[in-house]
């Protein structure tokens, strides 16, 4: 077999040499903006051959195989083994691909919360919240828990964090609606099967460039004392912040730092993201879709379902993915779900 080139590599080399000589130009570095779109474009083109370069020796070992099959060795599972490998490569290419949206390539803020249920429901949004955060630490994200309200017995009633990636946001818009459990409860004494959900919603992380026009008069800023994790000075004073947005509703929290004037800075970070998402919606009048995602936490409304018992699968609603493998979804493994999402909407934009 042969895979061939899919990219030009040459004319890429020729680009990425282009952008070295603009990096080394000093005038550069007084500009801010300008300096990081060009290393944001340095770093682009440096992927593009760097997966080139894989892919050609992933190919070049999977027809070594061949050339030791054909002269009488037993290498069937070497082969499948880099055949699923060299699939997963260029279905993360593909995904890759797919990221297109205006604000796909920006980091992620994602907010979490139970829905009817106490404790299921609330252990339910905890386990999501892990889920999230192995999924980060898969890709080699960065995350930040922003306000974390924890249940009364178990699990969540709440939690925002931030996720700092390449296209953290485009990947994880996949995830925006109501997750449905199905298990044996660890709370119920006379096992039961029981049903929970939880919704997800994820904005982009919008960088300080951007304009958000936020008036001081259109705030309520409320301090208290910060709960759930954190250091042994977490609860001592009224550090913990939140903010709410009188014309729109909108209300954000913070209490990761010690610091009110910290949370209050990260607060209203949180806030500007937020509200130009806000706007985005309703100038391209994509509110119904967004809202669509965001229905009641109850039957009849969940993206996708978690069945852990009588039988074990994952399943997407709108794509109809499945995964049989819950743990390895539950652990972080989103690649399938995301995929899946991508070229849906991918297909609904082209027709």
């Amino acid at each position: 077999m042969s895979c061939g080139s899919i990219f030009d590599a040459p004319k890429l080399t020729a680009q990425l040499a282009e952008i070295d000589k603009q990096a080394s130009d000093p005038n550069l570095w007084s500009n801010p903006e300008k300096s990081q779109n060009v290393m944001r474009e340095k770093k682009r083109l440096a992927h593009i051959l760097a997966t080139e370069t894989d892919l050609a020796r992933r190919c070049s070992d999977i027809e070594a195989y061949f050339e030791l099959g054909r002269e009488g060795e037993d290498v069937t599972a070497d082969i499948r083994r880099e055949m699923d490998k060299l699939r997963d490569l260029v279905d993360k290419l593909e995904t890759e691909t797919l990221l297109s949206g205006e604000n796909d390539a920006r980091n992620a803020i994602i907010t979490i919360h139970p829905g009817a249920g106490g404790t299921e429901s609330q252990d339910w949004a905890e386990m999501l919240m892990r889920m999230y955060l192995r999924w980060a630490e898969r890709q080699g994200f960065s995350t930040v828990l922003n306000d974390y309200q924890p249940g009364e017995e178990a699990g969540i009633k709440s939690a925002t964090f931030s996720v700092s990636g390449d296209y953290a946001f485009g990947m994880l818009t996949s995830e925006i609606g109501v997750h449905r459990l199905v298990r044996i409860s660890p709370f119920d004494q006379a096992k039961r099967r029981h049903t929970s959900f939880a919704s997800v919603y994820v904005s982009p992380e919008i960088d300080e460039s951007i304009e958000v026009d936020i008036k001081p008069e259109d705030l309520r800023v409320d301090t208290y004392r910060s709960g759930g994790k954190g250091g042994q000075h977490v609860n001592t004073t009224d550090s913990a912040v939140r903010l709410t947005h009188l014309p729109t509703g909108l209300v954000v929290a913070c209490q990761n730092e010690r610091s009110q004037h910290k949370n209050k800075e990260r607060a209203m970070s949180i806030l500007r993201s937020r509200l130009y998402e806000h706007e985005l919606e309703k100038r391209k009048a994509v509110t119904k879709k967004i809202e669509d995602s965001k229905l009641d936490i109850d039957f009849g409304s969940q993206i996708r379902s978690y069945v852990l018992a009588p039988y074990r699968m994952v399943k997407d609603h709108r794509t109809k993915v499945e995964v049989g493998d819950v743990d390895r979804v539950i652990d972080g493994d989103l690649a399938p779900f995301i995929h899946g999402y991508l070229l849906m909407r991918r297909n609904e934009q082209a027709g």
